[in-house]
């Protein structure tokens, strides 16, 4: 039976994790772990629904340490919740024990155990690192939903240590290790492994805090020593950057969970005068691939990853990657091993005969001058006379301060097929992007019926 130890990138003396209180030692965090795990029921699997990082990351080793699963949610909505408890009975929610944030298991009446700040206060620091077995099922990671019911993902505790090693291997993290400040949720696979596997397989440490406003964003960057790695979306990165200057800049940044513009990547790298690079994957894969996106559209598999196709269909293996896993989107594979990204096979459509991607739409529109968020939505019906045979037209929605529809389409116009024209566009103050800043396909069904239906636009 192989094992790997807990975290395998610091020495028991090296920070860990930094909290408003102060820096956390690696042998401080483990008599944390410890302490929680005592008082851990003597069965279940643990719904880890903390928001601070260092109390999910708490929660998360007790959980190793008495053998439990982390299962970890994609939505904090009460019916997901209390279908999460129905699947997995006898599971018990950690949430966080602080009055700054709401606590998700009243609404969906489920038992919960609060993580302390420190558990472990007072007590020595551990002076001999865990470890676990390698083939151990220790997280189960849910799909987004974007395109149906959330589906678990089981993941070994061999694999996320392999993760953890090629991402830092992939972004030079090994090398020169970074201060992760991350603005997406510790649970969704994106930051799981950029916030928690790069600390604990990466040599990094991370701010416990989850900003998201941009002058959150700034208190975090100064509230840690650089150098200062922002892990975060298109969406919490355009908004920061629309903010006043910053006093703190982060030395690079990370990008992930929708496509990023090369403006706004150009935008950020100018700003900061750091580079910006991208991660590539999937709950289902885990991450594939970076790159630097001012330097070109090809994406590099991460060390250990590589694909396989049949017809037009890419998977997933090796290294790090849970079996094969087959991909959603279209793969263009380079002679250097590299590849090309052409949008998802569920995002492809057919209109009148004309083909053409929901994700190259959307780029063509996000790239309007004016233009700081929109999304292209294709109705299951066809809109406007009611008649059956009436072709399906494509909606689309848009965020742009001091911009007028009928300019903006006469300016698409001149970038896509007549036929691919929105019917209508409609411009509102803010799209519903959730915390990883996607949005599903539920909820922009949800506003074609509020602003498309209705008759309001």
């Amino acid at each position: 039976m192989s094992r790997s130890a807990l975290i395998t990138s610091h020495a028991l003396d090296a920070v860990f994790a930094w909290c408003p209180d102060g820096p956390v030692r690696v042998g401080e965090f483990l008599a944390d772990a410890a302490a929680f795990a005592e008082r851990l029921p003597a069965s279940g699997d643990l719904v880890n629904l903390c928001e601070d990082r260092y109390r999910f990351a708490v929660g998360f080793a007790a959980g190793l340490l008495r053998g439990r699963v982390s299962l970890q949610p994609s939505s904090l909505a009460p019916q997901s919740l209390r279908q999460l408890a129905q699947d997995h009975p006898g599971a018990l929610c950690l949430t966080d024990d602080s009055a700054d944030t709401p606590d998700p298991t009243q609404a969906a009446g489920l038992p919960a155990l609060r993580v302390p700040a420190r558990p472990g206060a007072g007590r020595a620091p551990i002076t001999e690192m865990p470890l676990i077995d390698d083939q151990r099922v220790v997280a189960v990671l849910f799909t987004s939903g974007s395109t149906g019911r959330p589906q678990p993902h089981h993941k070994h505790w061999g694999n996320l240590v392999r993760n953890g090693q090629a991402e830092a291997a992939a972004l030079g993290l090994d090398r020169e290790p970074h201060v992760l400040v991350g603005t997406v949720p510790i649970q969704h696979s994106y930051g799981f492994e950029s916030t928690f596997l790069l600390a604990l397989h990466g040599g990094c440490s991370f701010w416990s805090g989850k900003p998201f406003f941009a002058q959150d964003i700034d208190d975090a960057l100064a509230a840690v020593p650089g150098p200062r790695l922002l892990v975060t979306t298109p969406f919490h990165l355009a908004n920061w950057l629309a903010a006043p200057a910053h006093a703190v800049k982060p030395q690079r940044l990370l990008s992930a969970t929708a496509p990023l513009a090369e403006g706004l990547a150009q935008q950020a790298e100018t700003a900061c005068g750091a580079e910006l690079h991208e991660i590539y994957g999937s709950t289902e894969s885990s991450a594939l691939a970076s790159r630097r996106t001012v330097s070109g559209p090809a994406w590099t598999l991460l060390p250990g990853t590589r694909l396989r196709f049949s017809g037009d269909v890419a998977s997933a293996e090796g290294g790090h990657v849970e079996g094969r896993v087959p991909l959603a989107d279209l793969i263009e594979p380079l002679a250097d091993g590299r590849f090309l990204l052409h949008g998802r096979h569920a995002d492809l459509i057919n209109i009148a005969g004309k083909r053409s991607s929901l994700s190259y739409l959307n780029r063509q529109l996000a790239g309007l001058e004016g233009v700081v968020d929109a999304a292209f939505f294709l109705p299951d019906e066809p809109t406007g006379t009611g008649n059956a045979a009436a072709v399906t037209r494509l909606v689309a929605f848009a965020v742009a301060p001091g911009r007028n529809a009928a300019d903006l389409l006469a300016e698409l116009r001149e970038r896509v097929d007549a036929i691919f024209l929105p019917r209508p566009l409609v411009l509102l103050p803010a799209l519903p992007r959730n915390d990883t800043g996607k949005l599903t396909r539920d909820a922009l069904a949800a506003l074609y019926r509020q602003e498309v239906l209705n008759g309001r636009s």
